[in-house]
């Protein structure tokens, strides 16, 4: 089934409802929004686009960043979302490696391609949608829905095939294992929709939720903050980073998040201390996801009760993990070998059900390395407990190995951030003649703190095993991220290479 019909099927019978908002200004009902979806498509089909052809979309959140995907789906085609943030070139790149016809992109954006590029909000993009509309392209399960690139920082991103029904899969997920939704919601879309929450968008149309973008088009922690208000029942995907500025800026207004309905968090490392503090000030309203491009935003999740539950005997286990499995997937940890082991062993995280890609666009090799008979090898290290609850160790590239252990990173980082000078902070493993590798700390003081290293080690050695402390704490103004808010190890580790003698 073509998965563009969920928005014909809602503006069926609610086609009156607000659908596309900029801001806090209503651009278009679910009449109008399938209307100008519907006529995108036919104006596709009558530029040669055809179905399994992949058109790009490089663009800044915008209302009609909606109406280009369903628009594209209609038409058969495949959706190629390239993060705003990129380079010119890596977007050209990304579009090159796709084979892509077409590209939408933002007024401001422009990739360094010689492809047809169609600016959206504009008199052209507009002509587009009012073309006489066609009846939507038969589409099967296993077609091309979207193709996803990876981060790619260890190399060049590698493309992951999403199906029409593993968007289906992870849209039904959301309901069930995440949240709720109905059509008096309001999806507010403050990380890139050509990531998490785009997909997200899905189930919101399917309930007939409105979509609100914010007028900046990203993440501003303070316009959050007045949108939900203004808006009311607002529910919305954040990384940890994001959820740490959001806790941040409303602390400093005195705010508490009035008219956030959710937030669900995922994407990177929640640090206990970060969701507790998080939790402690806008109350129970936050939900973890776990998932990865492979298999997106629908491999475990921690439920709104148990975020907040303080009463559970094991409540702090609980918050520090990722939650239990989705209810379309399973979750096993393997050893090497891939062979599943038993609750407590930690091992690498496999995964396998609907919402696994099928594979990598165009790349058998990486393919057959991450899908063995059956399974998704995520590369995450990890461990699940007797009822079934998955804890995040580290990728399996950022283990330290010292005298023969193994140290997980997050562990360390942990114990770091309950230390009230600290702000952030990556651990990363360092070449050691001694050793083979050595821990450090690449520190983000607190504001108004100094980092002193003595009373941080003390702090460690007061809360875990000594051969696991830092040897090492380096004071930095900030910590090197991508383009998608996580923190750049690989750049971490270099820089300690290049300064070791």
């Amino acid at each position: 089934m073509n998965i563009a019909l969920w928005l014909d099927r809602t503006a069926a019978v609610m086609g009156a409802r607000p659908a596309l908002m900029h801001g806090t200004r209503v651009v278009a009902d679910y009449a109008t929004f399938a209307r100008r979806a519907a006529g995108l498509a036919a104006a596709l089909a009558a530029r040669g686009v055809a179905p399994g052809d992949r058109v790009g979309v490089f663009a800044k959140n915008l209302p009609d960043y909606l109406t280009c995907l369903f628009g594209i789906w209609r038409a058969g085609a495949a959706a190629v979302p390239v993060n705003a943030k990129l380079h010119t070139k890596e977007a050209a790149w990304i579009l090159a490696d796709a084979g892509a016809v077409l590209c939408f992109v933002s007024a401001e954006l422009a990739p360094e391609t010689d492809l047809p590029c169609v600016p959206l909000a504009s008199t052209e993009f507009d002509a587009l949608c009012a073309t006489d509309p066609a009846d939507a392209v038969a589409r099967e399960a296993g077609d091309l829905a979207w193709l996803f690139y990876t981060s790619g920082t260890t190399g060049k991103p590698k493309g992951v095939q999403i199906t029409h029904a593993m968007l289906a899969a992870t849209s039904l997920c959301y309901p069930v294992d995440v949240d709720p939704v109905t059509e008096a919601d309001a999806a507010l879309y403050a990380a890139p929709m050509s990531h998490g929450a785009g997909l997200y968008a899905l189930i919101h149309v399917r309930m007939g939720a409105a979509h609100l973008v914010p007028a900046s088009g990203g993440f501003d922690a303070e316009e959050v903050l007045d949108l939900s208000a203004a808006q009311g029942s607002a529910s919305m995907f954040m990384a940890p980073t994001m959820v740490r500025r959001l806790t941040d800026a409303a602390r400093a207004s005195g705010g508490r998040g009035e008219g956030i309905r959710t937030i669900v968090y995922g994407g990177g490392p929640m640090y206990r201390a970060d969701i507790e503090e998080a939790v402690g000030w806008f109350g129970p309203k936050f939900v973890q996801i776990y998932g990865q491009g492979e298999c997106p935003m629908a491999i475990t999740a921690l439920s709104r009760a148990e975020v907040a539950d303080r009463t559970h005997p094991r409540w702090a286990e609980r918050l520090a993990s990722v939650g239990r499995a989705q209810s379309l997937v399973e979750v096993a940890i393997g050893d090497a070998t891939g062979r599943p082991l038993p609750p407590g062993e930690t091992g690498e995280i496999m995964v396998r059900g609907a919402p696994v890609m099928p594979g990598y666009w165009r790349n058998p090799e990486a393919t057959a390395k991450t899908l063995k008979d059956g399974w998704l090898m995520t590369g995450d290290v990890g461990r699940l407990d007797a009822e079934g609850y998955l804890s995040l160790a580290d990728r399996s590239k950022d283990v330290i190995i010292s005298g023969g252990t193994n140290i997980y990173p997050r562990e360390v980082e942990e114990v770091l951030l309950t230390h009230p000078a600290v702000h952030e902070v990556s651990v990363v493993g360092r070449p050691s003649p001694e050793w083979g590798e050595e821990v450090v700390a690449f520190v983000v003081a607190a504001p108004g703190a100094r980092i002193d290293p003595a009373a941080l080690d003390a702090h460690c050695l007061a809360q875990m095993a000594r051969f696991k402390r830092p040897k090492d704490y380096v004071p930095v103004p900030d910590l090197p991220r991508n383009n998608y808010g996580k923190v750049l190890k690989t750049e971490l580790r270099d820089r300690l290479r290049r300064d070791t003698p």
